[in-house]
């Protein structure tokens, strides 16, 4: 995990919350901000004590914490408490991104390209969602969904860096149920395999 550490941030620590520090860390370009006041609501918390460690110690320095310093870096007993903070943001994260609040600002990141584009030559840089074959922590790191192909790949964002749990595995489809006018009306592009011009028969 990379964290910022610039020195020039220093004196902004204070007034960056520990939501912005940690969607801004090496790897997180994916990830929401998720307001305070949604993650202040008991209602979008429901269920997620039972699943997340330091519960209260977590939610605390989710809205109340800012950018650590080096000592808080080097700190064994600050570390638990960021991984526990950081699993608990990502089921926060999965249910704010499946909200009307968070499918509008994944539509803005889908705009804006920030989730990459579809390998598959044929899609013609088709713009993808993100996706995670599980809803459940620490199964896989996350991937991408391509809506003209409707395959799953690798992001071609090297760093994407962050649990799958963040999205899980409903968020292209809502998505593109919301916003049906990003949906590809029809397969552009279909392979058809030919040797030396010629298309090879079906047998």
């Amino acid at each position: 995990m990379e964290y910022i550490t610039d020195s020039s941030q220093d004196e902004e620590s204070s007034e960056v919350s520990w939501v912005s520090w940690y969607c801004s860390l090496a790897g997180h370009k994916f990830l929401l901000e998720v307001p305070e006041d949604y993650i202040k609501d008991g209602f979008n918390l429901f269920g997620l004590k039972a699943k997340v460690p330091m519960f209260i110690e977590a939610i605390e320095l989710i809205l109340t914490g800012g950018v650590p310093d080096e000592d808080d870096l080097q700190d064994e007993s600050f570390l638990d408490l960021y991984k526990a903070s950081s699993e608990l943001y990502t089921l926060i994260h999965a249910r704010y991104s499946q909200s009307a609040d968070g499918l509008s600002c994944m539509r803005e990141k889908f705009e804006e390209s920030v989730y990459g584009v579809c390998p598959r030559v044929m899609c013609e840089k088709q713009r993808v969602l993100p996706i995670g074959i599980s809803d459940s922590l620490g199964i896989s790191r996350i991937k991408v969904f391509c809506p003209q192909c409707q395959d799953i790949y690798l992001p071609k964002e090297k760093n994407a860096n962050i649990d799958g749990a963040n999205f899980g595995t409903s968020v292209p489809h809502l998505f593109l149920q919301t916003y049906p006018e990003f949906y590809p009306s029809s397969i552009r592009n279909k392979y058809v395999p030919k040797v030396y011009g010629f298309r090879l028969h079906e047998n």
